[in-house]
């Protein structure tokens, strides 16, 4: 093992002993500076700053921590596969300012992303059709001027932001970082492996957790004030009154960055947590324009429309899109406004559903995807 091998090794050993949590590393660290002196500071010495029991736990010479510190650093030789530590130039600058910065991260993909200007995006993993279009968009425009869109691979929303921000063209695309909550070798959801596989080509996948951790719930929660530390800003696209989102939204507030809702119908359950934001003090937004003047960013923006109108729409159809209206309505009740007979719409809606104007929903209920 050369000298970088074992300067890293120290540092995934430190991340790897049980009972010692991020507080107490950092504690180490600015007391005893890089691992491989924290690991050869003593008991004594040790014993002076964090409590006994733990002192001896970290002088341990244990054989399964060092089999996954081996493991460890075979990934990390893997093209494409890095360990970023605190001591590293490539580390994330604005997770410094964050509360709780992880000692090491894993990244699978361009390292670079940790330090570009990004926006967050995040929602409702049981987003509607029009939140998964909004999210798109929002995602496509910020990253075709450049900004990074930092998400957590979630069903819903986070997988629509990732797909926006790849799917964006131009010099100035910032791509898309994807921050897990298991380790950097797994995948979670599964539904989403060949989205996560188009990220480690583009973008990056972050984790701050051992490989090989599985989907556990308490982290999850932990992940996101990493998704709320690496961006200059949050944006909630649809959140129910008690979301994960939520969290993040207010751990983004805490860390000093802007956070951004879009607003919904009052009769979706999926604009509560949208509109409790924005009572507290979250910015209104309609336009990825609107985020771009509020953080000063200059670069011209890409038409959000771009790509995404699908179809013109013939003036039967535009009508029956009036009549349908921004909230979900069933056959009946368009029925009763349209004049039209149930067949009718339902060929009509059809057609329209097709084409990418109209969703869907449970309840044989119809609602008016719009491009933003």
């Amino acid at each position: 093992m050369d000298n970088a091998d074992a300067g890293l090794a120290s540092w995934i050993r430190l991340t790897l002993i049980p009972g010692i949590g991020g507080e107490t590393r950092r504690r180490l660290l600015r007391t005893f500076g890089l691992p491989a002196a924290i690991f050869g500071a003593g008991l004594v010495a040790l014993r002076g700053v964090i409590d006994p029991p733990l002192a001896e736990r970290l002088l341990l010479t244990d054989a399964a921590i060092a089999a996954e510190i081996d493991a460890t650093l075979a990934w990390a030789a893997e093209p494409g596969n890095a360990v970023v530590t605190l001591a590293d130039s490539a580390y994330p600058q604005a997770l410094l300012t964050s509360a709780d910065p992880p000692v090491l991260l894993y990244v699978k993909g361009r390292v670079d992303l940790l330090n570009r200007p990004a926006m967050a995006i995040v929602g409702s993993r049981n987003a509607t059709p029009q939140g998964i279009a909004n999210a798109e968009a929002f995602a496509a425009s910020l990253s075709g001027v450049g900004l990074t869109v930092v998400s957590g691979l979630a069903l819903g929303i986070d997988a629509a932001a990732h797909r926006g921000a790849l799917s964006a063209t131009g010099a100035h695309s910032g791509s898309t970082v994807a921050v897990i909550g298991t380790g950097a070798d797994r995948i979670y959801p599964a539904r989403n492996r060949e989205l996560a596989r188009s990220i480690a080509s583009h973008g990056a996948i972050v984790s701050e957790f051992p490989l090989n951790t599985p989907a556990l719930a308490a982290n999850f929660p932990r992940r996101n004030r990493l998704i709320a530390g690496l961006a200059k800003g949050c944006l909630v696209v649809e959140a129910a009154a008690r979301s994960g989102s939520l969290i993040t939204a207010r751990l983004a507030a805490e860390a000093g960055r802007d956070v951004f809702a879009i607003p919904g119908s009052i009769h979706s359950p999926l604009a509560k947590g949208c509109h409790q934001l924005i009572k507290q003090g979250a910015k209104l937004v309609e336009s990825a324009q609107d985020i771009l003047e509020e953080i000063g960013w200059h670069a011209a923006v890409a038409d959000p429309d771009a790509g995404l109108n699908g179809p013109a729409i013939d003036a039967e159809g535009v009508t029956l899109l009036t009549l349908l209206g921004p909230d979900p309505c069933d056959i009946d009740t368009l029925a009763a406004r349209s004049g039209l007979t149930p067949a009718a719409l339902l060929a009509m809606l059809l057609e329209l559903e097709l084409d990418g104007h109209v969703a869907s929903l449970p309840g044989g209920r119809y609602q008016r995807v719009q491009r933003i």
